[in-house]
């Protein structure tokens, strides 16, 4: 059974998003000086160049890009930006004005990304995700259980995988930054549930695209719920360091934050293994920042690997990578809008199929990629006791040097990257969909991956007898690794292949019309939607499984 943890901190008043959200207009006050304080180093007091190439950008946006959710007066203001900067130029105060105009745009963004936090929204939501997540996990009946069964029965179905002993001490000890993969928009949702209701630690800041909030009701909920908002539309330098000062200073102010060091979801439904190196760097800033303020306290990262058996919007996202590896090539089949049928399937599986999460948290670690122990003492890797201030100094004396900081980002990266692969738990679902894949793909390995997903609305069989060989040999091989630590599996039915089989084609992508495996009469297995099959395929594309099996490599 998964441990439930009582909470640390059950007064939701007391919890750091709702402090910084109490003191909101103080903490953009001081941000704001935090962020021109990093901008005017990097720009050396130079801002018209900056300001001219930051209004052409959001005057495109505007005018190609537009979202509802964007401010009503945004023409009119990028306008009245650009006239008084040029007005400026004229005039013999020209740096002090431009100056003032810097300083105006860095609040305009400050105010759109900071978070606000509701303790009464959050309360709702506790009632209405536990509600929603009981329909989405859980049969209406099921052996022991009435109806779509109690919260306590929907927590056994968030599997928690880690030390969370070690990760609830580390909270007391410092400032915890959470970095998970990022598969679908339940994400965010899912993991602050599962931070509240089972691990037991209060609700952690992070950031929620802008796009969301173009669905009101939606919209409504996330902006009182701590999530600072994040417009990837928006490429231009001061913004992207108003984010990056966002996500320092708020460690630095104690708020625990959560981040997806891969930046977007994963489109393909591989793990990410290449990570966006902006929010880890600032993370690397705001350690340094406190080692230079004298604060004893430290910054211990956690990677955090979410397993689904189903991604409500698995279609969407993979035809969306193929579309971008394969360009004119792929054949984008057109998606056809909700019909009354697919509506009443899926109310109809609402009640009849269950499925559970996997939280699995990686072993926690430094700014460094260094282990610690539950007092948040660093060890490197001989077992030697270290000082993070010998890793910021320069002479004895503490300095910035973005170089180094550069280094230990990628460094960091890649500490977390490999801990999403060794803490990935593997399902069945995984199992059979990877096998399936391949075994459907050898029958045309002549061909490349385009033109073979291109097969659009083609049935493909595999025997069942062939399927449970493969699976069985795959099986034995992730055992072994399981063995050796190097990678987790789930708790079904490892042991009892013809049953793990089973468990993991019911549970496919189980929301998806038609389903993306299924059994034929003849005990054979049967494929419909060969891009859903490699979507799910793709967890397991980075363990080299393919050489161990003697398959080509997709």
């Amino acid at each position: 059974m998964t441990q439930i943890y009582p909470h640390l901190h059950p007064d939701i008043n007391t919890w750091p998003v709702a402090r910084q959200s109490r003191e909101r207009a103080d903490f953009i006050h001081r941000l704001n000086a935090f962020t021109y304080s990093n901008l005017k180093k990097e720009f050396n007091d130079s801002y018209y160049d900056v300001i001219s190439k930051t209004i052409y950008m959001e005057s495109q946006r505007i005018k190609l890009n537009p979202w509802k959710v964007d401010p009503q007066d945004e023409k009119v203001y990028w306008q009245n930006i650009s006239k008084e900067l040029e007005s400026s130029l004229n005039k013999p105060e020209k740096a002090e004005i431009q100056d003032a105009l810097f300083k105006k745009i860095i609040n305009r963004y400050n105010e759109e990304i900071v978070a606000h936090f509701s303790p009464g929204i959050f309360k709702f939501s506790r009632w209405f995700l536990t509600a929603f997540f009981k329909r989405l996990l859980s049969r209406y009946f099921a052996k022991g259980q009435w109806r779509w069964g109690t919260k306590s029965d929907l927590q056994q179905r968030i599997k928690i995988v880690g030390d969370i002993e070690k990760l609830r001490m580390l909270f007391e000890k410092g400032n915890v930054v959470i970095m998970p993969t990022h598969y679908s928009n339940l994400d965010s949702v899912m993991i602050g549930y599962a931070m509240d209701t089972n691990v037991g630690l209060p609700f952690f800041s992070y950031g929620a695209g802008l796009n969301l909030y173009n669905v009101e009701i939606v919209g409504y909920f996330i902006n009182r719920l701590g999530a600072f908002r994040v417009d990837r539309r928006k490429k231009n330098p001061i913004y992207l360091e108003c984010l990056k000062s966002m996500a320092s200073y708020s460690i630095m102010d104690d708020v625990n934050c959560l981040f997806f060091p891969g930046g977007t979801r994963s489109r393909s439904g591989k793990t990410e293994d290449k990570l966006k190196l902006g929010l880890i760097g600032s993370v690397i800033e705001a350690q340094r920042l406190l080692l230079e303020k004298n604060e004893e306290k430290k910054v211990f990262v956690v990677p955090l690997n979410i397993g689904y058996h189903f991604v409500l919007e698995a279609g969407q996202l993979i035809d969306q990578h193929l579309q971008a590896i394969g360009r004119d090539k792929y054949k984008r089949t057109r998606q056809s809008g909700p019909t009354f049928s697919t509506i009443m399937r899926f109310v109809r599986d609402l009640y009849r199929k269950e499925s559970e999460v996997y939280m699995s948290f990686g072993e926690p670690i430094d700014i460094l990629g260094n282990s610690v122990d539950i007092n948040g003492d660093s060890y490197d890797k001989f077992g030697n006791k270290i000082d993070l201030k010998d890793y910021f100094s320069l002479g004895g004396e503490l300095s910035s040097n973005l170089q180094r900081e550069s280094i230990y980002s990628k460094y960091l990266g890649e500490v977390v990257s490999e801990s999403y692969k060794k803490y990935n738990v593997i399902l069945s679902s995984n199992v059979v969909s990877f096998v399936a894949f391949h075994l459907i793909f050898e029958e045309y390995k002549n061909l490349e991956l385009i033109p073979f997903i291109n097969q659009s609305g083609k049935t493909f069989t595999i025997e069942g007898s062939d399927f449970e060989q493969n699976v069985d040999k795959l099986v034995q091989i992730i055992q072994n690794l399981s063995t050796d630590k190097h990678v987790t599996v789930s708790d079904e039915s490892w042991s009892d292949v013809p049953v793990l089989i089973e468990e993991g084609i019911h549970k496919l992508g189980i929301y998806h019309n038609p389903p993306v495996l299924s059994v034929n009469d003849k005990k054979q297995i049967i494929c419909t939607d060969l891009k859903l099959l490699l979507f799910y395929h793709n967890r397991l594309a980075n363990y080299n499984f393919e050489e161990s099996m003697g398959w080509q490599t997709v």
